[in-house]
């Protein structure tokens, strides 16, 4: 919703313009951009050349403040993951959003953020709704609200394909984001749930990009099963050498994701 310009204009009767205007967007179902046309179409031609400037500016700080990135953290919490190792995910999380870089990046891409944790092919929790950032205290309540976060699976099984299409639906809330990511994080590969591979392309069909951080204990398994069979063909995997790394690693895949946004 367009707030009503607190002005007057001489020989405009700005309340009638601006329903004017938006009936004719209303019923065309047009974006913004024929909303202003609308408006226009309304002006006599006296008033076209006062009225449009304006209307310029309201498109262009309606348009600056969109939504650039929708972002789900998908968390690992299976059987693998320790209460030690659960710690160190959640406030290596909490820390990346403390980041300056982060917290800018953020807030000019007008950043929505939602955390899940996964397990088992019936175990995914959503334990941070969407949050729309629009300010610095937005990425600190978020933080705050990361590092509190209780740990809500145990003594259960790896499927990354459930929780990839439980994280797709989540999508519906946002869809006024330009892109829609899924950062998975996990430790090991599936032993549980359908095919991680045909998930993935169900992602890739409806325009969502999957990155992963792939937490290693000896080797590059996990990394190349991520490589292989979890990411989009847009999507990069980060490799941690055990959760030790993981602080660093959601760091700079976080500010990898919203480089766009920072130019």
């Amino acid at each position: 919703m367009l707030r009503k310009p607190a002005l007057s204009l001489p020989f405009i009767n700005v309340d009638r313009l601006l329903a004017c205007g938006a009936s004719i967007f209303t019923r065309l179902k047009q974006p913004l951009g024929c909303w202003i046309g609308g408006i226009v179409a309304c002006c006599t031609m006296r008033h076209r050349t006062l009225i449009l400037p304006l209307l310029l500016c309201i498109g262009l700080s309606g348009a600056a403040r969109a939504c650039d990135t929708a972002l789900m953290l998908a968390i690992d919490v299976s059987n693998s993951v320790d209460e030690a190792e659960y710690r160190l995910q959640v406030d290596g999380l909490a820390d990346a959003l403390e980041d300056p870089d982060i917290i800018e990046a953020m807030v000019q891409g007008q950043v929505a953020i939602a955390v899940m944790q996964w397990s088992g092919a019936e175990r995914q929790v959503l334990t941070t709704p969407w949050t729309r950032i629009t300010a610095p205290a937005d990425v600190a309540a978020l933080s705050l609200d990361a590092r509190l976060t209780q740990r809500q699976i145990r003594l259960s099984d790896t499927a990354p394909a459930e929780a990839i299409r439980f994280a797709l639906l989540q999508f519906a809330e946002v869809t006024d984001c330009a892109r829609h990511i899924i950062d998975v994080s996990g430790d090991g590969t599936p032993n549980a749930g359908s095919e991680v591979a045909v998930a993935r392309n169900e992602a890739e069909r409806q325009g969502v990009t999957i990155n992963g951080i792939a937490i290693e204990s000896l080797g590059v398994a996990i990394s190349g099963f991520f490589g292989r069979s979890l990411i989009t063909r847009d999507g990069f995997v980060i490799t941690a050498r055990g959760h030790r790394e993981y602080p660093g690693a959601i760091r700079r895949k976080i500010l990898r994701e919203l480089s766009r946004v920072m130019g």
